[in-house]
């Protein structure tokens, strides 16, 4: 089942690398992508609480569900000037990218180093 989740949320994030370079260079962010990126996440979260619920995954990938719950706020948050035709707050971008790539890595340690 981790695998399964590290599989979604790592192209999860090749969207959401691809929409932050967007972002950063002033373009425009296509929705599809913005869908896609959120779709793929929300599915990985989605199984990744299904594995913890299910128990026999360490601590480690109970904290990573954590952090992405974090990161899902922050998506969502952006998601929200997304549809207003905002533009994003940096920061929150910034800070978006760091809790998941931090929940990403720790559920990497979990799966494969236990």
């Amino acid at each position: 089942m981790l695998l399964v989740a590290i599989g979604l949320f790592a192209v999860a994030a090749v969207g959401g690398l691809t929409l932050a370079v967007l972002h950063f260079r002033r373009k425009n962010l296509p929705l599809p992508l913005a869908l896609l990126h959120g779709l793929l996440g929300a599915s990985g979260l989605a199984v990744l609480i299904w594995a913890v619920v299910q128990g026999g995954v360490s601590a480690k990938a109970g904290y990573a569900l954590v952090l992405f719950l974090v990161a899902a706020l922050g998506g969502f948050y952006l998601f929200s000037f997304h549809l207003r035709k905002k533009i994003l707050p940096s920061a929150v971008v910034v800070i978006h990218a760091l809790v998941a790539v931090s929940a990403f890595s720790l559920l990497l340690i979990a799966a494969f180093l236990g």
